[in-house]
């Protein structure tokens, strides 16, 4: 039976469930690394006189989220001694991963990226690493909090996440860019090593805040993987060490990508791949390289601050609610069509903002447009992912949609750097371009949307 469709007030009711405030934190916990290697990093490279191309190039760090699926299973199945005794398995994990973070700050306070640049990108690597596992846990905890027949709380909760996740990224980067223009003022020398001690403190509070995300104690997903394990053991005819191990590896790598393409059939399963894939390259391209273009245009630090984080972080949590609404309502598929073709219109505008000059106005609307469309396409498209997870794999199979969206957005836009280099720093055509690199993913969702399963058991 078809019930009577929510009002406007009734959906936003759905944000009042105490669950969404414990997904709003754990957004929160993923978001904030990306400030360090995202754009902390460029811009500490950027002020010590490295070129574009090699900030570029720096980003391929953000090249393990594509991958972290591979190693997905083990975070499954693993327990770290104490931790997971003491705090649960998921937040275990979690925990772990903070506490590997944390003392990467401190040493990179220690290190002159001009004198030890191979050292600086490969704790950057490490941070990288720790927040793609950390990631894993995170959206397996974040789906676990809401059961599998709450369509409606699973679009909330995937708005919710999406806001903890620019609240992490917009407010992190806030406090790095006004703590290092204040340590830069005040004539401190190595004032961004400095600010990593700060960024340190605040891995120490959103630990102290995950202690009030509750895990569920019981859950028979150990159980059905175990039986999953027996059955292929079963096949391979006999029972050892290495029978045993095979089996482990089949049912955990194997079985949720048999059971993703089983669901939905072969053709169709490639054709979600490709449109994941594809989706955000055109709005990464514009990430990678937008804090260097509001540094070359003259921007300072304080001015990107407040535009493009602060002012950009309103805006996005006001539009991301709109858009967990707007999924709701009206469907993921569409809401990623109708934000598809947003971002790449909004992209223009920093075209325009390249072709006219420095325009705080310009720069203010430039902003909140991408961040307005950037918060619909990123709500539809968690819970689009959200939606086509099997409940039995949950981190695996979630962590292997993510990272292939993942891989396109890191691997292709860490030559964002070298293409601003080969148009001679036009950077009006290559906002241009980022606007033409939308529309293949839209073409690919185009022609497999009337034979999607979102949602089906």
């Amino acid at each position: 039976m078809i019930g009577k469709k929510q009002s406007w007030t009734e959906s936003l009711l759905v944000y009042r469930d105490i669950r969404m405030v414990r997904i709003l934190l754990l957004g929160a916990i993923s978001g904030f690394p990306w400030v360090l290697i995202g754009s902390s990093l460029s811009l500490w490279l950027k002020e010590e006189g490295l070129s574009r191309s090699t900030i570029g190039w720096a980003g391929l760090i953000f090249g393990v989220y594509a991958f972290n699926y591979l190693w997905a299973p083990i975070i499954d199945r693993i327990q770290i001694p104490y931790l997971t005794k003491k705090l649960g398995h998921r937040r275990g994990w979690i925990v772990l991963m903070q506490v590997a973070i944390l003392v990467s700050l401190v040493v990179w306070s220690y290190i002159n990226p001009t004198q030890d640049l191979a050292l600086l990108i490969s704790v950057g690597l490490i941070i990288a690493i720790a927040s793609a596992t950390q990631d894993i846990t995170v959206d397996a905890l974040r789906i676990e909090q809401i059961n599998a027949n709450e369509g409606k709380s699973m679009a909330a909760g995937a708005a919710m996440a999406v806001v903890g996740w620019w609240t992490g990224y917009k407010l992190g980067g806030v406090i790095a860019l006004f703590t290092a223009e204040y340590f830069e003022k005040i004539g401190i020398v190595g004032y961004w090593q400095a600010t990593f001690l700060v960024l340190g403190a605040v891995i120490i509070l959103m630990n102290i805040g995950l202690m009030f995300v509750h895990e569920p104690i019981k859950t028979d997903r150990q159980l059905k993987q175990k039986q999953t394990d027996k059955i292929i053991e079963k096949n391979l005819g006999s029972s050892n060490i290495i029978t045993n191990y095979i089996s482990w590896i089949m049912g955990t790598i194997g079985g949720p990508i048999i059971s993703f393409f089983k669901k939905n059939g072969f053709k169709i399963a490639l054709g979600i791949l490709g449109f994941v894939f594809l989706f955000k390259i055109g709005e990464a391209f514009l990430g990678r390289m937008s804090i260097v273009f509001y540094k070359e245009i003259g921007f300072s630090k304080g001015q990107i601050a407040i535009y493009s984080k602060t002012l950009g972080w309103i805006t996005t949590v006001v539009f991301t609610l709109l858009g967990g609404i707007f999924a709701m309502r009206s469907g993921t598929v569409k809401t990623m069509f109708v934000a598809g073709g947003l971002m790449a219109l909004t992209n223009l505008l920093f075209a325009v903002l390249a072709w006219t000059g420095k325009s705080e106005l310009m720069f203010a609307i430039a902003v909140i447009a991408d961040d307005i469309t950037a918060a619909f396409a990123t709500v539809a498209f968690v819970a689009f992912i959200s939606l086509l997870v099997d409940r039995t794999y949950t981190a695996t199979q979630y962590a292997l949609l993510a990272s292939i969206g993942t891989a396109g957005r890191t691997t292709l836009a860490s030559s964002s750097g070298a293409l601003v280099d080969w148009l001679n720093g036009d950077w009006g055509t290559f906002f241009v371009l980022t606007t033409v690199m939308v529309i293949p993913s839209l073409i690919c969702l185009w022609l497999i949307k009337d034979k999607l399963k979102l949602g089906a058991k």
